[in-house]
């Protein structure tokens, strides 16, 4: 899902922890409901068909809102007593059941939904025209049909039959096999055989026209794109529904075919600023490329494999966020791939803290955070690509789909993590630690210096935006260039203050580090220190330092002293050696922070080299 403009959220009466009356496993709904969308309003059937987990299973239960009436309830053709309380319907069953035994209940109902969350259930107009339309996405499920709203537990296969006034069309999820007629309504029949969670399943009821793209996945199958937009949107939405043709093409050749490819794909217009991905059937509020890239994404990463708990939507939203952004990469999108970088990093970096994990799953607006669930959730997939290669980074994103154990199911980020370290044959406790579970991003300083064999010492520094991370290992690509020449090289920055010593065959002018925008950072600072003109090339390292500094001559060179003086030429420190020397330790921790000169006389000369207590 991708929520594009600024909207309040209010969630009431969240419930995330469920009863002994869960312990089910779903396999099948049968939902008949009958709507007119100029009406807020709902009369449905929901046949449910489910197995119990336990012996002496005697009671059932479902989300329902309290508002909504029960008609009555039927099972084994018996009313059932039941109560109901808190937004919850339990059922006391008047037969017994053993585990892993199928058996079925019908519940009656009907109702003026509420709008809870996104807006679960709305009715509204276009162009002066009634539409209605469902968003169940996080909780919202209950607010208009009994429900099982748990991640871990899909229904394997769902129809829905939806009675409406005859001039309608009606969306909804897999394939309409049947559209009945009878007096001024009509009732359309979707077929979907593919599991499904609660959340993602849906219609939408307006006057919508209809048209199909096409998408040739190999030699034979074609793929179809159902679009039911409004009949005032139809010429715009046809100039740019056939863009997301290569982009899907993309998806299914990257990483694995479309995974409800028996079926469809489809988009049906609504009044929202963003969009839903709804299986087999997203809602649009517009038809950018940005938008449709994103919602097609979703159709691996959230309804193929759906996260396994709110708190892992990242496992949702920050990989639809990442596929988005490659079709920018692959020269897919009307934005450059380093722009959309150059954004992304520029958004997740305007404040110091917070955590792609969500820590409060009965906050709608955290889980749905747009800065660290969407953006940072991205980018930091985009920064493990870098850290683990190409090769690694697509053969565990294809291990990760193709998982039998994930398939049509659901994960956590854990899962995703164990493929990618399988297929990088390395541990990623680290980088999860840091940039999934931790907060902030680095921020680097550079210190660099060059003798006069074209040698070039540097000194990497890290602070943290937040301290929640000590510090963040990364290989780090930095760009040296000088003279007409350049050359990056990657420095494996594993501790502050790390020193490095790199031959280089020109002089260089100019550094600059992560060029490619592999890495989320800012403010970085690169300082040249300048050293003195001798001919001894003598290297201090590091530079900057905190505790000690060291200084390499060549060769053991005859010292007589050494002082060291303070930015407004104070004397400060002063040593005698007199003696055949080839290194110089010398603690520097009870200097202030700031810029000193170290002065050493020599046998060859004098030799004067700045450097930075930090």
């Amino acid at each position: 899902m991708k929520k594009i403009i600024v909207f309040l959220l209010i969630i009431n009466s969240i419930v995330v922890t469920y009863s002994q009356n869960f312990n089910y496993d779903l396999k099948y709904h049968r939902m008949e409901l009958e709507v007119n969308p100029s009406v807020n309003y709902v009369k449905g059937k929901i046949t449910t068909y489910f197995s119990p987990l336990e012996n002496s299973f005697n009671e059932i239960s479902f989300e329902l809102v309290d508002e909504m009436m029960i008609d009555s309830i039927l099972f084994r053709n018996q009313d059932q007593t039941y109560t109901q309380s808190n937004d919850y319907l339990n059922i006391q069953l008047s037969e017994t059941l053993s585990a892993n035994e199928l058996d079925s209940i019908f519940v009656y109902y009907q109702g003026e939904p509420d709008a809870s969350g996104f807006g679960s259930f709305i009715t509204d107009t276009h162009n002066g025209v009634p539409i209605m339309w469902t968003l169940s996405e996080p909780y919202g499920a209950k607010s208009w049909w009994p429900c099982k709203q748990v991640l871990n537990d899909k229904a394997d296969s769902l129809d829905m039959f939806v009675t409406t006034p005859i001039g309608n069309r009606v969306a909804g999820n897999g394939l309409i096999v049947g559209i009945d007629t009878l007096d001024d309504q009509i009732t359309v029949h979707w077929k979907h055989r593919y599991p499904i969670t609660a959340y993602l399943v849906a219609f939408a009821v307006t006057n919508y026209d209809e048209y199909y793209d096409y998408v040739p996945v190999n030699d034979t199958l074609t793929i179809p794109i159902l679009n039911y937009v409004y009949p005032e949107d139809l010429s715009y939405a046809q100039a740019n529904t056939p863009d997301l043709i290569d982009v899907f093409q993309f998806y299914c050749d990257s990483f694995r075919i479309y995974p409800f490819w028996e079926e469809k794909y489809g988009h049906a217009q609504f009044n929202w600023g963003g969009g839903m991905e709804h299986q087999t059937m997203t809602f649009l509020g517009d038809f950018n490329h940005y938008l449709m890239s994103h919602e097609l994404a979703h159709q691996w990463f959230g309804d193929y494999i759906t996260c396994g708990s709110w708190a892992d939507i990242w496992i949702n939203e920050g990989f639809a966020v990442y596929l988005e952004g490659m079709t920018a990469e692959q020269g897919l999108a009307p934005y450059s791939w380093e722009e959309w970088k150059e954004d992304n990093i520029s958004t997740i970096t305007d404040y110091p803290g917070g955590s792609v994990y969500c820590d409060d799953t009965t906050s709608v607006s955290r889980i749905f955070n747009y800065r660290l669930t969407y953006i940072k959730g991205g980018m930091i997939i985009h920064t493990l690509r870098w850290v683990i290669g190409d090769e690694a980074f697509f053969n565990g994103m294809r291990s990760y789909m193709n998982d039998p154990e994930l398939a049509y199911g659901h994960a956590k980020a854990e899962d995703y993590k164990l493929h990618m370290e399988n297929a990088c044959n390395c541990d990623l406790t680290n980088f999860f630690n840091d940039w999934y579970y931790g907060q902030g991003y680095p921020i680097y300083n550079l210190y660099w210096s060059q003798n006069n064999e074209k040698s070039v010492s540097l000194t990497i520094n890290q602070t943290q935006s937040y301290v929640d991370v000590d510090f963040f290992e990364l290989p780090l690509p930095i760009k040296f260039s000088g003279q007409g020449n350049d050359t990056l090289i990657i420095f494996d920055n594993f501790e502050n203050n790390q020193n490095y010593l790199v031959n280089l065959d020109f002089t260089v002018e100019n550094i600059v580090l992560d060029p490619e925008n592999w890495i989320i950072t800012k403010n970085t600072t690169v300082s040249r220190i300048i050293n003195s003109d001798s001919d001894m090339n003598v290297i201090m390292m590091p530079n900057p330092a905190n505790d000690l500094i060291t200084i390499n001559f060549p060769i053991e060179t005859f010292v007589t002293n050494y002082s060291i003086y303070d930015s407004n030429g104070k004397e400060i420190l002063q040593k005698t050696e007199n003696k055949q020397m080839q290194i110089i330790e010398l603690h520097i921790d009870t200097l202030k922070t700031g810029n000193y000169i170290m002065r050493i006389e020599t046998s060859n000369g004098t030799v004067n080299e700045k450097f930075i207590k930090q």
